[in-house]
């Protein structure tokens, strides 16, 4: 009879690897936050076209060229110009509200809309990107609003993803990344606006029916966030059930037989030492990144590039 495979922690946490992975690919939640990522896409590339009609509408480009020659005569005593990703609309549509002594006036509603996005939207954003890379994402929703959970592990993956999106930088010249997400957003759409660099003292009136699209688009920027959050939550319920099942299993057959109740693929390969080698190589971005090569890699590269993965890979297990 052939000997019962047993568990340990580092076993038991590479199956739960395993059921998270599928729990993640066939969650509704998933499915909605990557639906949420592409309406929000669509609707910024909108958003562009329609801002700079509005921006040209009380500010035209005349305006603009003219005050630029009058700086190149005067410098800043011929105006101001700035080139902003920073606005404020609002409602020329208002309505009646009694002040604090119950007198009537008129109230108008305005949004702050910018093209620009912080750390906190861009790690929802890019989500599956940074967990391929082996960061956390979910580091920060994962609080849940209570920021006295914060610890070392929460500071140290803040500060990584932070280097990785590009809001901050270090001195590990090994890093090799290429793309600045932070600028890259930044300087994704501007506009030479007329004024100074406070965006909040640029109110552009529009009518209602625009005013209700741009509150739209915030809705769908705010729902990239909201998705990632519900499945943050959807998942964590399950896996903490999951990993209290786990910890009960002494051998692996119990795993199996859980993950074939479930419809997971769970394979015995999950125990090997060279399975966590060959999860990272067949991780889609290394992968991808192998069969890119032009050039016919030796023995000794391809051995070092294994190596590579396999740190890397255990890393994100730590």
């Amino acid at each position: 009879m052939e000997k019962r495979k047993t568990l340990n922690a580092e076993k038991r946490k590479a199956i739960a690897n395993v059921f998270q992975q599928h729990f993640e690919q066939n969650s509704k939640f998933n499915e909605l936050h990557k639906k949420a990522i592409a309406t929000y896409n669509t609707l910024r590339e909108q958003a562009k076209v329609k801002m700079e009609v509005i921006v040209r509408g009380h500010q035209p480009q005349d305006d603009v060229d003219t005050i630029r020659q009058m700086r190149m005569k005067y410098n800043d005593n011929g105006g101001q110009l700035h080139h902003d990703n920073c606005f404020y609309i609002e409602n020329e549509q208002g309505r009646e509200e009694l002040d604090y002594n119950d007198n009537p006036k008129m109230v108008f509603d305005d949004l702050h809309i910018k093209f620009k996005e912080n750390q906190e939207f861009l790690t929802s954003y890019y989500r599956d990107e940074l967990n391929a890379k082996g960061l956390d994402a979910d580091y920060n929703v994962r609080l849940s609003g209570n920021y006295d959970k914060r610890n070392p592990s929460y500071y140290n993956m803040d500060s990584q993803i932070s280097e990785y999106l590009g809001f901050s930088s270090s001195n590990n010249v090994s890093r090799n990344q290429t793309m600045n997400y932070k600028n890259s957003w930044e300087n994704d759409f501007k506009l030479w606006v007329i004024g100074r660099s406070y965006c909040n003292e640029r109110m552009f009136k529009v009518d209602n029916e625009t005013f209700e699209w741009f509150r739209a688009f915030k809705v769908a920027r705010d729902n990239v966030k909201l998705t990632h959050e519900q499945l943050f939550q959807h998942l964590n319920k399950k896996m903490e059930k999951l990993k209290l099942g786990l910890k009960s299993y002494k051998y692996f057959d119990q795993a199996k037989k859980l993950a074939d109740n479930l419809g997971v693929v769970l394979n015995e390969s999950i125990l090997n030492e060279s399975s966590s080698m060959a999860l990272s190589i067949y991780n889609p971005d290394n992968l991808a990144d192998l069969l890119t090569d032009e050039v016919e890699q030796t023995k000794e590269e391809k051995i070092a590039i294994a190596k590579k993965l396999l740190a890397e890979q255990q890393a994100s297990l730590n």
